[in-house]
């Protein structure tokens, strides 16, 4: 049985508005397509992770609070991180996560979190604290010439600027920064968005296309392609989100 091994970071700091969720969707997906899934966690003390040793690396969410704390752990591990992507392994960042591969972040009181620099984006939040991109939203991405339409969730206050190839056009919602035109970051193996939800559970042409990548990068002589799985509830769903949310846009 073909394997798939994904690294879930900080899942005891890293992890709102239902984060996990993504896990767990790649993890039916797969195993209803008879792959055998193996998760590994990654948190403050324990034994340092070989980031080469996976197909897919995810983190989430996390406010300020998270992001301070975490920030010292995982830049330990940069150069490993800057190898795994190279090598191409997939990394799905959400939020706080997003943020911390990027140059910094810049809280309201001007306290400085050093990012990963990996990518030259950078993010700033504004004095406000009650100025929030924050609600449903809906982003135009273009996966391997197949444009599809992802939803998710926003709530950040920090304004992510010089993001040189973005996740998706907005449709609905706010994206980077308020009211802008893109959202994210999408790079070969790299997805990094502020999209919670959990994203995937609301996206499963996404899912597939995170799969399809990973599998083939490490069966490169197999050709494998994905079984189609019953999505008409997901669809559905889908359908009546994108009718509410586009109707009047």
């Amino acid at each position: 049985m073909k394997e798939f091994k994904i690294l879930y970071l900080y899942p005891d700091i890293l992890e709102l508005y239902g984060d996990f969720g993504n896990i767990q969707v790649l993890k039916y997906r797969l195993e209803q397509r008879n792959f055998n899934v193996i998760i590994d966690t990654y948190s403050i003390g324990n034994d340092a992770p070989n980031f080469n040793d996976y197909d897919l690396v995810f983190a989430g969410g996390g406010a300020d609070q998270e992001q301070s704390i975490l920030a010292e752990d995982l830049i330990k591990y940069k150069e490993n991180i800057k190898e795994a992507i190279d090598n191409g392994v997939f990394f799905l960042l959400i939020c706080g996560a997003y943020q911390l591969f990027g140059k910094y972040y810049k809280g309201v009181e001007g306290n400085i979190i050093p990012g990963l620099e990996i990518f030259d984006y950078y993010t700033e939040a504004l004095e406000d604290r009650k100025k929030r991109c924050i609600g449903n939203i809906v982003i135009d991405v273009n996966l391997n010439g197949n444009m599809t339409k992802v939803i998710g969730f926003e709530n950040h206050g920090g304004q992510t600027y010089n993001v040189s190839c973005c996740f998706g056009k907005v449709l609905f919602g706010n994206g980077n920064k308020f009211k802008d035109s893109e959202e994210g970051f999408f790079k070969d193996n790299i997805i990094a968005t502020y999209l919670h939800g959990p994203l995937l559970s609301k996206n499963p042409i996404l899912t597939d296309y995170i799969i399809s990548y990973c599998l083939n990068r490490k069966y490169p002589d197999d050709e494998i392609v994905l079984e189609p799985l019953n999505d008409d509830f997901e669809n559905l769903c889908r359908n009546q989100l994108l009718n509410r949310f586009l109707e009047n846009d």
